[in-house]
């Protein structure tokens, strides 16, 4: 092994090292800036250690391609909404998903052996799914696609006949590798069965597919990193894929469901069948609000997806202030599937600069919030509904939420009574102890701010 070869080995040990760090800096908001830019050096010291272990010298459209990319991902960045955060990632998974099952594709010009011809199935497989099925993804989230479930008459069968397809076209492309028809066919279904996998998926189940196909974009990039036999591809797609899955599991068991009752039950399709809810709603105004948590000692905050819709967490950090000033004790109740991404309502808080200690999550404001003076739905629906805890004909029966009923008050800040991203009414709405703040959350908020002032 030449000098060159052992720096080369070294460089994707060191950046291997500084993944694993980096991922481990990334579950702390207080740490994840680090660790995000931890990561992307680890990744530019991977990228030129494998340019030079293949031994490419032609750089022009490597240079050309990082210059482009750069330039998009940066304007990009900068421009998006915190609100579009979750189609962000949605996309970011599709197009780590399209580029491995580019890599597995152009790795077949290399006369590949039975395993690597393996690797380059499961790559452009799982490529395939994980960038249509985010594509799809993507559409639910923005809502330019319906966000409820797309059924139709015999959609198992032809699922069915799509996996059996794709299954044994990809068993006659390994025995006939030269017929690269059949690679093209695997390609082709791959792409058809991202979309037939994710469009029956809606409603309260979406942030759990994001977590998944963010899985399924690292598999991908893991049996790319075989097919080309890349070391670091290898260990980079391998952490990405278990740290999904595991978050993926942490999603579900917060729901009450399992993964393939996620990705088979087509959740919501019931919610019409659900009962309707029946009571009075009880508007209060905001000077009224004013007095209610003048008075209070005990306050904890939920926020939701209207939250980050109305860009209201500056202005919650400052109500948040006031209140302990005021001499009251303030704390955020987070729901893992809280917004339409996993931890979305920690990025928004953490760029507001509010304390990582007073965020708690379900398990952890559940016990106190029989204590709790005033409770502040910001934008939640589902997190809070306590459909899923006491009506067994919800759709959502079983699924674990922040209890905010429990509290002595509640204010529920809305733009108006539409129902939550699973479409299901909410009981909470009606109780007695519940007022309904109408209207932007940031100005409503706004406006309790300037009456402490």
């Amino acid at each position: 092994m030449t000098s060159l070869e052992v720096v080369i080995q070294l460089a994707y040990v060191v950046a291997a090292a500084m993944f694993i760090y980096g991922l481990k800096l990334l579950g702390s908001a207080d740490s994840a800036r680090r660790g995000n830019m931890l990561s992307a050096f680890a990744m530019l010291l991977a990228i030129v250690s494998a340019l030079l272990d293949q031994g490419i010298v032609e750089y022009q459209w490597i240079l050309s391609g990082f210059v482009i990319g750069g330039a998009i991902g940066g304007t990009v960045a900068r421009r998006v909404k915190m609100t579009a955060m979750p189609e962000m990632v949605a996309l970011f998974n599709g197009f780590g998903g399209l580029a491995s099952l580019l890599v597995g594709t152009a790795a077949i010009s290399t006369n590949p052996a039975t395993f690597t011809l393996v690797s380059i199935v499961l790559s452009v497989l799982i490529g395939g799914l994980t960038f249509t099925g985010s594509l799809i993804a993507y559409g639910k989230l923005s809502e330019t696609l319906s966000s409820g479930t797309v059924n139709f008459r015999g959609q198992q069968i032809v699922n069915s006949l799509l996996v059996l397809s794709v299954i044994a076209s990809a068993v006659m492309f390994c025995l006939e590798p030269d017929n690269i028809q059949w690679l093209y066919l695997v390609v082709s279904l791959s792409l058809l069965f991202g979309v037939m996998a994710v469009i029956p998926i809606g409603g309260a189940d979406m942030p759990v597919v994001i977590s998944l196909l963010n899985s399924y974009s690292g598999l991908a990039a893991c049996a790319a990193g075989f097919a080309v036999n890349n070391n670091i591809l290898i260990v980079a797609g391998s952490l990405v894929g278990a740290s999904g899955i595991i978050l993926t599991k942490i999603m579900c068991k917060a729901m009450n469901r399992s993964l393939s009752h996620v990705l088979f039950s087509g959740f919501g399709s019931s919610s019409s069948s659900a009962s309707e809810v029946e009571g009075e709603i009880k508007p209060i105004s905001v000077e009224d609000g004013y007095y209610v948590l003048e008075a209070a000692t005990n306050v904890a905050i939920i926020p939701g997806y209207g939250m980050a819709v109305a860009q209201a967490q500056h202005v919650v950090k400052e109500l948040c202030e006031l209140l302990e000033q005021n001499g009251a004790e303030v704390n955020f109740g987070i729901h893992p599937v809280a917004g339409r991404m996993p931890g979305h309502m920690n990025v928004l808080l953490a760029e507001a600069d509010v304390p990582y200690d007073l965020l708690l999550e379900m398990d952890d404001i559940n016990p106190r919030m029989e204590n709790i003076d005033v409770a502040i739905v910001i934008g939640a629906n589902d997190v809070v509904n306590p459909a899923a805890r006491d009506m067994e004909s919800s759709p959502i029966y079983g699924m674990p939420v922040i209890n905010v009923d429990y509290a002595r008050t509640v204010f529920v800040l809305k733009r108006s009574m539409a129902s939550g991203f699973a479409g299901i009414e909410n009981p909470l709405f009606y109780k007695e102890n519940t007022r309904m703040l109408f209207g932007d959350a940031k100005e409503s908020i706004a406006g309790l701010v300037r009456e402490f002032s």
